[in-house]
């Protein structure tokens, strides 16, 4: 399957179970805006926890009606926090979204090794985007979780990333491990990350992808420009997964494609108990509506 527009993943959504949806500390406009269109179109089941007071001052000055939801009151922000995690950490809901509170206070309740939401495995943020320049939907990996992530970080990554585009209909996805060149160069930790991760998906100690790499971020999102070098690859523009060799690559280029390219955009958090819902506080309303459908697609 193609992913060519965010359309898709309401196509993907369409029939499947509704999933419950928890929104921590929900006073927030855009995520209660978001959460109540997904409700509306039978996507999620909405859980509200935060400030009673609050959330319905939002709801009063845009129209929103809350009447048909569960509220929970805690106006403490981090208390709202925790009895949201608690919520899922006990399976009683399928998703986590973030509203009015900082990312690391979030983070600080999911990984409470007591009552959080520990796997195991990497937590990684995904943003997968809808560019007009681009003929398909295509995955960015990590702008948001991981600083600087090492080799043992970057499997970890590229196998909650495959899993999750398996689970959206994409059977071989093509993941691009960019660097600022397209050859191996022993000073530039990144291509020699690109290369090792290369040669091992070869040898299947990585699977169910293609990945290539080295490669520029032109040479990956383009064939022309990957031919016009001289590079044979099967992934060189027509790839579904970018693999970012830290944050600060990661986020400028999330931003840039938001801001300057008008991307439409959907991001999650992968390798907890379940997906989180955790978005930019300068991510639309739309943004965060589409987060939802990707999260709902990407439920078990």
């Amino acid at each position: 399957m193609v992913l060519r527009n965010m359309g898709d993943l309401k196509n993907i959504v369409a029939g499947k179970p509704t999933r419950k949806l928890v929104l921590a500390a929900a006073q927030d406009q855009h995520s209660l805006g978001a959460v109540l269109r997904a409700w509306q179109d039978n996507i999620i089941e909405p859980v509200l926890i935060g400030d009673r007071e609050g959330i319905q001052v939002i709801s009063d000055e845009n129209g929103y009606n809350i009447s048909g939801l569960r509220v929970i009151h805690e106006p403490n922000t981090e208390l709202a926090v925790e009895m949201a995690v608690k919520m899922l950490s006990n399976k009683q809901a399928d998703i986590l979204m973030k509203g009015k509170v900082g990312t690391s206070i979030l983070l600080k309740c999911v990984l409470n090794k007591e009552w959080g939401l520990r796997t195991g495995n990497l937590l990684s943020h995904i943003a997968l985007f809808e560019v007009e320049t681009y003929h398909k939907l295509i995955a960015v990996t990590d702008v948001a979780m991981n600083i600087a992530p090492n080799l043992k970080d970057k499997i970890a990554i590229v196998n909650n990333s495959v899993s999750l585009l398996h689970r959206l209909g994409v059977e071989v996805p093509k993941v691009a491990v960019l660097g600022a060149v397209e050859m191996v160069n022993e000073n530039m930790e990144a291509t020699l990350d690109a290369a090792l991760l290369s040669k091992m998906n070869q040898r299947e100690q990585i699977k169910n992808c293609i990945i290539d790499g080295p490669l520029a971020f032109d040479n990956a999102i383009s064939l022309e420009s990957a031919q016009h070098k001289g590079i044979k690859s099967e992934v060189a523009g027509d790839t579904d997964l970018l693999l970012m060799p830290d944050i600060e690559v990661g986020n400028v280029l999330y931003k840039s494609l938001v801001f300057f390219a008008k991307a439409k955009v959907a991001s999650i958090i992968l390798g907890a108990l379940v997906p989180i819902v955790l978005t930019s506080r300068s991510d639309s309303e739309q943004a965060k509506y589409d987060s939802i459908l990707l999260s709902a697609a990407a439920c078990k």
